[in-house]
């Protein structure tokens, strides 16, 4: 096969995943667009203004969207077409060639590629950042953020992504290089190992970089989560409030830690307050935050941690295995500018995992997505086994409410993109759960 059609045919896949996502984008603007009124069994849930701002969120939201993905599209399009894969990669040897790096030292090159791509994505990605944080969701509410915050926020995010990419990244082209016939499986093993690791490290070394975390002081709120966990043997050591409303006004919970102990972290939007200024209440009672919880520990409960992890290192596996089927392949090194002969390992697997395997890429996120939407069922499900169905659903209405969800989706769009049911999904189901209930008794 000719470099120039193995290049084409990579970007024509791209352009397909593109369009066909824009096709989608398009469908739920329309459902946006043209759902002005509230539904009938929406109404009890829902004002007309809350509806309105909701609505208009939606489609601020897909338009940043589709300008977004276009542009992003575009730029990978002129990269690849100008070969300017292999032009960094000359200007990294280089660079390397001024500190008397030998462009046989193929590691420390991959590492300056590495900083040039990771530096290179900061600057083009930054103006839809700002936008989206001082425009977007500025106009609607929902930005705490200041210049200051932004800014130190972004260089954190830029050197803690550098600080985990170059080691790991350069232990993976050493085994490779070093891993014979069997590197496949080195490298999966290692790569799970540093998965795993940084999963554990995230809760108290990571998240507290970016975020300021407080226990949960005592009280009826603390006493309460205390003996949820207690009933059903979950293994807490802390509860945490975390400031989020320095960054966001949207709320969360989450529960974290992989092995043995694990904290519960509240978003300190979650909490209920007034606003002094609206004088508008947002936020969830104590008993509201426990139904929350209750789906929460759900996901712990039905394992869908360990599963999703089990899932990801079968996919790491495929995908591994993939690349050392392919990534010794010269007509792929050929089609992004390289000579005949020049195979970088680095190249190779973001050639390989990121645009050979597209299309199954796409596939597998969408069955991860649908799987993601079928824990959420199942969590919800538990929270209804404990009897906290009415504190979960006000809890999902009063979220959907102050984080502007807009209740009408387009099928083919939710099927594709949303990790979780829609909030009349999630509402529905709880609701034919009490109906069972209710018969049983």
């Amino acid at each position: 096969m000719d470099e120039n059609i193995l290049l084409f045919l990579i970007l024509s896949f791209s352009w397909i995943e593109y369009l066909w996502e824009l096709y989608l984008s398009l469908r739920q603007r329309k459902i946006y667009k043209t759902n002005k009124n509230i539904p009938e069994d929406l109404k009890t849930m829902l004002n007309e203004e809350q509806f309105e701002k909701a609505r208009i969120y939606g489609i601020d939201k897909t338009n940043l969207k589709i300008a977004k993905e276009f542009y992003s599209m575009t730029i990978t399009s002129i990269i690849l077409y100008k070969r300017w894969i292999s032009v960094a990669w000359h200007k990294s040897e280089g660079i390397a060639e001024i500190f008397n790096v030998s462009p046989k030292q193929e590691i420390l090159i991959s590492c300056t590629f590495m900083t040039f791509v990771t530096l290179f994505n900061f600057v083009t990605n930054m103006p839809f950042s700002i936008y989206g944080t001082f425009v977007l969701e500025q106009k609607h509410g929902f930005n705490k953020q200041t210049v200051g915050f932004f800014i130190k926020d972004q260089l954190k995010s830029l050197v803690l992504s550098l600080v985990i990419t170059l080691p790991v990244v350069s232990m993976a082209i050493y085994i490779i290089m070093l891993g014979g016939k069997m590197f496949v499986v080195w490298l999966w093993l290692f790569t799970t190992v540093t998965t795993l690791l940084l999963l554990m490290l995230y809760p108290s070394v990571i998240a507290p970089l970016f975020d300021k975390f407080v226990p949960l002081s005592d009280g009826s709120l603390r006493t309460a989560i205390e003996n949820l966990a207690s009933k059903l043997k979950f293994p807490l050591t802390q509860i945490y409030i975390v400031e989020g409303s320095k960054r966001s006004a949207h709320s969360n919970a989450y529960f974290s830690g992989l092995f043995g102990a694990k904290r519960i972290v509240l978003f300190d939007t979650l909490l209920e307050k007034v606003d002094e200024d609206t004088k508008v209440t947002t936020g969830c009672t104590e008993s509201e935050i426990l139904g929350v919880l209750a789906h929460e520990l759900g996901h712990w409960s039905c394992s869908h941690i360990y599963k999703s992890i089990a899932l990801t290192e079968v996919n790491l596996l495929l995908l591994f295995t993939a690349f050392g089927a392919l990534f010794r392949y010269s007509m792929l090194y050929m089609a992004l500018g390289f000579p005949q002969g020049q195979e970088p390992i680095i190249i190779g697997l973001i050639v390989v995992l990121q645009l050979i395997l597209a299309p199954y890429n796409s596939l597998l996120s969408f069955f991860a997505t649908a799987l993601s939407r079928k824990f959420e069922f199942e969590a919800d499900n538990f929270a209804v086994s404990l009897n906290y169905s009415k504190e979960l659903r006000s809890a999902l209405i009063k979220l959907g409410k102050d984080n502007l969800d807009f209740p009408i989706y387009d099928k083919l769009y939710s099927a594709w993109y949303h990790s979780h049911p829609t909030l009349l999904h999630r509402i529905e189901n709880i609701q034919n759960l009490i109906k069972e209930q209710k018969k049983e008794l």
